[in-house]
């Protein structure tokens, strides 16, 4: 049973919306802890999304980092920096099929002036053939520990 995926074999698998996985390396570390300007950056990538923002919650850290998260009608985005480092860790799901995530990750590269990044795109409620390898890997990974 270890092995066995969640899924029975006749679940039909529909796309529900897309989640993307964004890595911004090399920003300037003074605006990885500026609280106002990360909640005014997510808003505005929440309108290049064309999303909607029901709530935000923002937290600083001592001596320095900041976690946002976004609320959204079709789903959340949450934001989390290393200025330390000149990293942040973004996490965009939205579901629907007006919501365009890619447009949101676009602008925060931009906007925290990213020398470097990685932004990753899934399909949720479906399985690509990508994703099923992946999945067929991540499970036999645990089931050799």
């Amino acid at each position: 049973m270890a092995n066995q995926s969640y899924l029975e074999k006749d679940t039909p698998l529909v796309p529900v919306g897309s989640h993307c996985i964004l890595e911004l390396y090399d920003c300037p570390k003074d605006l990885l802890n500026d609280v106002d300007f990360i909640k005014k950056t997510l808003e505005e990538g929440v309108k290049e999304a064309d999303s909607t923002l029901l709530r935000e919650l923002t937290h600083q850290f001592e001596p320095y980092g900041v976690t946002a998260l976004a609320l959204l009608a079709e789903s959340h985005v949450s934001v989390h920096t290393w200025p330390e480092i000149g990293y942040i860790a973004v996490d965009m799901f939205t579901c629907g099929e007006h919501a365009e995530p890619e447009k949101a990750c676009k602008y925060l590269v931009k906007a925290f002036q990213a020398k470097n990044h990685v932004l990753l795109k899934i399909p949720r409620g479906r399985l690509t053939p990508q994703l099923k390898n992946l999945e067929e890997s991540l499970m036999s990974a645990a089931a050799n520990k």
